[in-house]
C-alpha cells in the first residue's frame, strides 16, 4: 500500500458545502466548531471547501455539533429554519450569513406580490453590477 492520500471528489466538495451552510445555520463560527472536536478552523476551512476529506468518524462529531442527522450532511438541500416551515434550500446557495438571512427572510415574506417584486428587484441589481469574484 502507498502513503499516496485520495483527492477531494464531487461527494467530498458535497459534504464540505453541507458542512458550511449547517454551521451558518446554527450561527456557528468555525473556531466554535474545532473547539468541539480538536482540529483547526483552517481544517474546518479545508473541510467546508473540499480542499480536504471529512474523515468517516468526524461525520458523527460535526452532525451532532448541529443537531441533525449524519443522513443531512449528504443532502444536497438544508433546512433554513429548524423547528419553521420556512423549508429547505440548496447548500450551493448558502455560502455566507447575508445570504441565509436574505433566503430566511424572504420565505417569512407571506404577499406574493411583495415577494414577485423583490425578486425583481434583485435581478436588476444583479444585471446592473460587474461580477466579482468571491
Amino acid at each position: 500500500m502507498t502513503g499516496k492520500r485520495r483527492q477531494p471528489n464531487s461527494a467530498d466538495v458535497q459534504i464540505g458545502e453541507s458542512i458550511r451552510a449547517h454551521r451558518l445555520i446554527v450561527g456557528i463560527s468555525q473556531r466554535d466548531i474545532d473547539g468541539r472536536f480538536g482540529v483547526s478552523f483552517q481544517q474546518i476551512q479545508k473541510y467546508e471547501k473540499g480542499r480536504n476529506r471529512v474523515g468517516a468518524g468526524r461525520l458523527p462529531q460535526i452532525a451532532r455539533i448541529f443537531g441533525i442527522p449524519i443522513s443531512a450532511l449528504f443532502d444536497a438541500n438544508a433546512d433554513t429554519s429548524p423547528g419553521k416551515s420556512a423549508g429547505a434550500a440548496p447548500v450551493k446557495l448558502i455560502p455566507d450569513r447575508n445570504t441565509l438571512k436574505l433566503l430566511t427572510s424572504f420565505g417569512d415574506i407571506g404577499h406574493s406580490k411583495i415577494r414577485h417584486s423583490l425578486v425583481g428587484l434583485v435581478d436588476a441589481i444583479a444585471k446592473s453590477t460587474p461580477k466579482t469574484p468571491r
